[in-house]
């Protein structure tokens, strides 16, 4: 075991520094848009990776680049990162479209007093089969604002349903970038962290479905939208979100959905062959920076454990949080304090993976538990931060279509987020202790 030494958590702290206060300063004193995510992250990374190789001086510096191939070498890393690259490649196939005419078909199949919930329930479908919340809230967000119009429910509510609906996918899909980090990073099969995640989703996706249908038929009514949609496009998500949950290995899963999408996609005349190809790149490239991330934080956590930091931080969790259940709620507060930190929940687990492995093995806490409860608490703190960037995408599209609305208007109405955080709690409370190792 290592000795404790609280100073080897300083290149941490000098990512969150450099981060969270250009942030603040970038989007709230010079009112940069997206401001945020105009920080080059991977720079941030790199200057804490400087100061982690900057202390410690009696180790030889090659010995601390050895240090780092040794935390990069882990088959949980390479795993992630091919499994990134593959569902870039997979969402570059088969594009977005989709999702508007599964919310077109769902809008005209159900009568409009139920528009609000239908926008819920096609977020939660669209998102879970996408594997990404931003995807989802950019293409569904002007239906929402459409849906607003035409109905006369309230934007805000229209809006918050659906990034409510979105957040459920980003905690649950098989190709979430959250999913893969937390599932590589704590060594368990992405199928039974969904088990053990769908127990807590569920409850409070109903929840919130009660409770939109509640507001909803309190609301008075103008109209209904109507527009052409195309289903044939959604089969590869379907065969994605079906072979994911039997079981079926994760790459082979992809394999059946990029193969079925570019099928679909040259057979209907939906692109060219030079085009999808040119998908597939543009698509894998949409995953470079978090798997770069990935790679920098691997190396840095390496060089932080060699050199005590989190026996020291784990010596500070055993202080407060005692026994089982105070282990698992200490896990999803670590990591929820490093998603308000960094307004990136795929990164925040990426950064918890480490110290949320060593907790669960001295908590005693399943693999399983561990990838579900930092995917569910990273999406929750991810689902209602005023600068993260669901929020930003979701007042962005609002406003160029004309509507604009606040942060502080939508936080309101995001029922979703908040009732997971009580099925999360709940769920540590009273869920039984299973001895099984994954």
């Amino acid at each position: 075991m290592k000795k404790s030494n609280p100073i080897a958590l300083l290149p941490i702290g000098v990512f969150l520094v450099l981060y969270l206060g250009l942030g603040i300063l970038f989007e709230y004193v010079l009112k940069i848009p997206m401001g945020f995510y105009n920080i080059p992250i991977i720079i941030a990374f790199l200057a804490a990776i400087l100061v982690a190789c900057l202390q410690n001086r009696s180790v030889k510096f090659d010995d601390k680049l050895e240090v780092m191939a040794k935390g990069l070498a882990d088959k949980n890393i390479i795993t992630m990162l091919l499994i990134f690259l593959t569902a870039g490649t997979f969402v570059g196939v088969v594009g977005r479209s989709s999702a508007e005419s599964v919310a077109y078909f769902m809008l005209g199949l159900i009568p409009t007093r139920f528009a609000v919930a239908v926008l819920f329930v096609v977020a939660c479908f669209v998102s879970t089969a996408m594997g990404t919340s931003v995807g989802t809230i950019t293409l569904l967000t002007p239906i929402a604002v459409a849906v607003s119009t035409a109905s006369g429910f309230n934007t805000s509510l229209c809006i918050g349903s659906v990034m409510g609906g979105a957040m459920f996918g980003d905690n649950l899909s098989f190709i979430s970038d959250t999913t893969i980090a937390a599932c590589n990073g704590q060594g368990c099969a992405m199928k039974d962290k969904f088990r053990e995640n769908f127990g807590i989703a569920l409850p409070a996706a109903l929840a919130t479905l009660v409770l939109i249908l509640v507001l909803s038929f309190n609301t008075e009514l103008n109209g209904g939208v109507t527009e052409s949609y195309n289903l044939i496009q959604i089969i590869p998500y379907v065969l994605v979100l079906i072979g994911g949950i039997a079981g079926i290995n994760v790459f082979v899963v992809l394999m059946i959905g990029i193969v079925s999408g570019a099928a679909i996609m040259l057979g209907t005349g939906q692109t060219a062959p030079t085009d999808l190809l040119a998908n597939m790149g543009s698509g894998a490239a949409g995953m470079f920076e978090t798997s770069m991330v990935a790679i920098l934080v691997a190396a840095m956590c390496a060089l932080i454990r060699e050199y005590g930091g989190f026996e020291a931080l784990l010596s500070a969790i055993r202080r407060v949080f005692k026994g089982r259940r105070g282990g698992q709620l200490g896990m999803g507060l670590l990591v929820g304090a490093m998603d308000i930190a960094t307004a990136n929940n795929t990164v925040a687990i990426v950064m918890a993976n480490p110290i949320a492995k060593e907790m669960a093995k001295e908590y005693e806490i399943s693999p399983r538990k561990a990838a579900s409860l930092l995917d569910t608490f990273s999406c929750v703190f991810q689902g209602v931060i005023p600068y993260g960037a669901q929020m930003l995408v979701a007042i962005s599209a609002a406003s160029e279509l004309g509507y604009e609305v606040s942060a502080f208007q939508i936080m309101p109405n995001l029922f979703y987020p908040g009732l997971l955080l009580v099925s999360s709690l709940i769920f540590i409370s009273f869920a039984p202790h299973k001895t099984e190792n994954n």
